[in-house]
This record gives structure tokens, sequence and C-alpha cells, in this order.
């Protein structure tokens, strides 16, 4: 099962309070396909977000690993990384945390493009995604996505 993810993050700003606070760190993978991109949704405690399929990084686990188990657990495909677009970094202020922690949270997302190598398309099982779609790059800004999904995006020269 994979860890709660956090598409409602804010930037990080240089004039956060220095601590304490908790870390989480996660790795996504951007799949683009013939002006098609693939997201899996999150239902947020407000309303459902579609995100690069991602999540958390486990203990023991490098970036790349976790990354290529998330596509599969929230997609049903196997992905091949085929690039680092880079590290975006976002903050949850406590009082916005879903389960009532008392510490804000700072969220790492190591971002890659990926190719998929196999599967079939499928939510995820008994996980914290709910789905997982191909989306035209030309309708995307009519779908509610994480930030990091437009900043992977435009780094990659991909954007919607």
């Amino acid at each position: 099962m994979s860890p709660t993810p956090v598409p409602d993050a804010e930037p990080a700003r240089a004039d956060a309070p220095a601590g304490p606070f908790q870390t989480r760190a996660g790795a996504y993978a951007l799949i683009v396909d013939g002006g098609r991109v693939l997201l899996s949704s999150w239902q947020g405690p407000e309303h459902l977000v579609w995100t690069l399929p991602g999540g958390g990084i486990e203990l023991g686990e490098s970036p790349e690993e976790a990354c290529r188990r998330e596509v599969w657990e929230e997609t049903g495909h196997t992905a091949e990384l085929t690039g680092l677009l880079g590290v975006t970094t976002g903050v949850i202020p406590a009082e916005r945390r879903l389960r009532g922690e008392a510490l804000p949270l700072l969220t790492v997302q190591v971002l890659y493009t990926a190719r998929i190598t196999g599967g079939v398309l499928r939510p995820e099982v008994g996980g914290s995604s709910t789905d997982a779609r191909w989306f035209d790059l030309a309708g995307l800004d009519a779908v509610r996505t994480a930030p990091w999904v437009r900043e992977a995006l435009a780094r990659a020269g991909a954007a919607a």
C-alpha cells in the first residue's frame, strides 16, 4: 500500500520557520506518450486531485526503485526511468495535515521522466490512489492537478 500523496503542498518559502517539522520524500514519474500524460488520482480532504504516478520512498529504497514500484502499484504499468527532471519541495502547514499531526510537513518530490514497458492500465488496489488515466495534454487545464504536474511538464518541455 502506498503512503498518502501530498498534492496540496504549498511551495517552500525562504522565510518559513526553521522547525520543528516532519519530512516526506517521494518519487514521481512523468510519462508522456503521443500528446497524453499518465496520471493517478488521490481523494484529498476537499477534492479529487490528479498527480503523477508515484509516492513515498520507503526505508532502504532508492528514489528510482520507489518510482518504479509506485508506477506499478498506482497504474498497473511497468516503467523504465529515462531521466531525472529535478526535485521540488513544498510545505503543508500543521493545520492542513490530514490526520491532525501537530507539525508542518516538508515534502520533497524527486521527478523523473519515464516510459511504459508493459502492464495493463488499472487503478491501484488497496492503496491511497483511486484511479489511473491518460489525459490529453491539450485539455489538462480543465483537470485539478498537483502543483508538481505542471512543474514536471514545464521542465520536460511538454507543457500542457
